[in-house]
């Protein structure tokens, strides 16, 4: 059932902070704040604080807490913020509830830790973690959590369910789950979650999901906001451009390394001047020639929205 307040709220980019760590590895609550405060300053049309890339995995619930507290405190209201939960059942609960302590809007139910779940299972897990809390949620689907078109429709008929997020990129199960829903008459608001989301965002938009989580925002506001734009107003020769010049260079980028859907979007951070610190464990660093390759692939980028008509460059 969607929860209209937040649906409504839910436009623009979508912004996933990571989460800034100091030289001694612990939370920089003061870092994490600026990174918050420049993307809404820059546009972002809502805060997934803790998510994937803030590495939900790697923060202790009351790192969780008092970084989700702080995101909410510097949106002051602007924009929505939204939580990830996740592990099993248990602790999603524990997590979501933390969320809603800490003033968030809504949640992020990541996929449930290690198991493979059937339809069933994981039916009443999103179903107890939507009971858990007065927090709308977004179901992330991806890995060990992947979705029917039934167990889609029965979560669209669930109270505190508001949407699914797809990172799976199975436009086929989309396109029947988008189906399927709307054949029922529900709402479930769907959003293209693919680790560089714009890369598809055109695919996306032939199946009417046009909203998408949005990693580059974190490190190139300029070049998320301009597709964006692109995608929504129909000027697709504008987008072609961008995935040509970045988003295509940066996804071939991205699958060298395991764990660059984090690390190297850190490393994209960095090199606005905020100093969020490095990954932790388990994930690695990028190596210094693919970070080296990030910043020639910026620079393409930013030449590539210096060819809009009538733009000049900066």
């Amino acid at each position: 059932m969607t929860t209209a307040p937040l649906a409504e709220r839910l436009d623009g980019p979508l912004f996933f902070p990571v989460t800034a760590f100091g030289p001694d590895g612990a939370v920089d609550l003061d870092v994490f704040r600026a990174h918050v405060r420049a993307g809404i300053d820059a546009g972002a049309g809502a805060v997934f604080a803790c998510c994937g890339t803030g590495e939900f995995h790697a923060l202790t619930p009351e790192e969780f807490r008092v970084c989700v507290a702080a995101a909410v405190q510097e949106t002051a209201g602007r924009v929505p913020v939204l939580a990830g939960a996740g592990y099993g059942t248990a602790l999603a609960v524990r997590y979501a509830r933390l969320a809603e302590a800490a003033g968030a809007d809504g949640l992020l139910a990541m996929p449930p830790y290690l198991v493979v779940a059937d339809q069933p299972g994981l039916l009443r897990h999103y179903t107890e973690l939507a009971a858990a809390t007065a927090l709308p949620v977004i179901v992330y689907q991806r890995d060990n959590a992947a979705l029917t078109p039934e167990t889609a429709v029965a979560l669209a008929r669930t109270d505190g369910v508001l949407g699914l997020k797809d990172g799976l990129g199975d436009l086929d199960l989309m396109q029947r789950i988008v189906s399927a829903v709307r054949t029922e008459g529900l709402d479930l608001l769907c959003f293209n979650g693919l680790p560089t989301a714009e890369l598809t965002g055109l695919a996306y938009r032939g199946i009417g999901v046009t909203r998408y989580s949005s990693a580059v925002f974190c490190f190139a506001p300029d070049i998320a906001l301009a597709f964006h734009h692109a995608l929504a107003t129909g000027d697709d020769p504008a987008a072609h451009r961008l995935i040509d010049a970045f988003y295509r260079p940066l996804v071939e980028l991205r699958a060298k390394g395991r764990g660059y859907a984090v690390s190297l979007v850190k490393a994209g951070v960095r090199m606005t001047g905020l100093d969020v610190g490095e990954v932790r464990p388990p994930l690695s660093e990028p190596l210094p020639e693919h970070v080296e390759e990030l910043a020639a692939l910026l620079a393409r980028g930013r030449a590539a929205l210096a060819q809009a008509p009538g733009r000049e460059p900066r």
